[in-house]
């Protein structure tokens, strides 16, 4: 790290917001360069999924979904639906 340029360093910073009573939560990352950023939207919520070639079914606490190539009103329409409990639409938005 020491001989790199800083033009070589890239990073992408995130952001997590979880609501502690449903256990429904986002994170987003953002990605680009300034005035040309794209964001990752992670949706994290409890979902029941099927095990076993589907015999059996469980809860994952932690299933997460993600999208990514979104705009920052994308970011701002999901966090508003997170915020509103709206898991209709972050389950359609961002993946089942």
């Amino acid at each position: 790290m020491e001989l790199a340029k800083e033009d070589e360093i890239f990073f992408s910073p995130s952001l997590e917001i979880e609501n502690k009573d449903t256990k429904h939560g986002l994170s987003i990352s953002a990605v680009g360069v300034p005035n040309n950023y794209e964001f990752y939207i992670f949706y994290k919520r409890p979902k029941k999924i099927k095990i076993l070639f589907g015999l059996k079914e469980k809860i994952d606490n932690n299933y997460t979904s993600d999208k990514t190539g979104q705009t920052k009103k994308d970011v701002i329409d999901c966090l508003d639906a997170l915020l509103r409990n709206d898991m209709e639409y972050l389950a359609s938005k961002i993946g089942h």
